[in-house]
């Protein structure tokens, strides 16, 4: 089954929805993915627009959930100017910014960095799919596939030892978090939510008013950190709402 959506540019692009699969991210549900044309020429622009729609990537893909009976998928993003830390985040961005230096690099395949990924999986989620695939190739599918943008790995060392890496897309109107992993030994530190802070750091720093943090559930205790990042905004399927603090995510 194909649909199609349009940029702004007036360009065509045909959608393809997946038959009801497990879903991802809860268990004993049902899911449906619309995946962007995977021929089609994807640049900037397009990427952007498709973004600001709920789309993500995962390698060279771009999909988002379409499933029937569901819409506990909720695309959030930061607008950054905005953001407030709040007492917890404070902390976590003095104890680490002290001693963790951020280095930007190219989207490009490392053997220090895969390994760390290996870890990550083995530890953090050892029963998902993604744990029983940890190899080479699919770690190149997933993080180093060429896709038309361009991707950063900004990583998180300290005296030189590699604990974390940051893979963040850059687009016209922000960055996107696609994927953190970290060194399992240091989860103290909870360099995941320093990641997303050094993030936002990293699009203030180049004038770019979003950090899209991919899609947030209320039930899932992974993606709870999201929502502790205020204010928000949530895709609602026509437009970006801003929620405050008293304002539940999600239906």
């Amino acid at each position: 089954m194909n649909q199609e959506t349009k940029t702004n540019r007036g360009r065509s692009l045909a959608l393809y929805l997946t038959a009801d699969h497990p879903c991802s991210y809860l268990e004993g549900m049902r899911a449906r993915t619309l995946f962007v044309d995977p021929t089609a020429r994807i640049d900037p622009v397009d990427y952007q627009v498709l973004v600001d729609q709920g789309f993500r990537r995962s390698g060279s893909h771009i999909y988002r959930p379409a499933c029937q009976r569901c819409t506990r998928c909720v695309p959030v993003r930061l607008p950054v100017a905005s953001f407030a830390p709040d007492r917890s985040q404070r902390r976590n961005w003095k104890r680490n910014a002290a001693d963790v230096t951020l280095i930007d690099t190219p989207a490009a395949f490392n053997l220090e960095h895969f390994a760390l990924y290996q870890s990550y999986l083995a530890h953090r989620h050892p029963d998902g799919s993604m744990a029983d695939d940890a190899s080479e190739e699919s770690y190149r599918r997933f993080l180093t596939e060429p896709w038309g943008g361009t991707t950063r790995f900004i990583e998180l060392r300290l005296d030189g030892r590699l604990l974390g890496v940051a893979v963040t897309d850059v687009l016209q109107q922000g960055l996107s978090a696609v994927y953190t992993f970290f060194d399992p030994d240091v989860a103290d530190r909870a360099p995941g939510t320093f990641a997303v802070l050094a993030q936002i750091e990293a699009a203030r720093q180049l004038g770019l008013p979003h950090l899209y943090l991919g899609y947030w559930i209320r039930e899932s205790r992974k993606m709870v950190y999201k929502a502790r990042f205020r204010p928000i905004e949530a895709w609602d399927g026509s437009q970006w709402r801003r929620f405050e603090r008293a304002m539940p995510l999600g239906s």
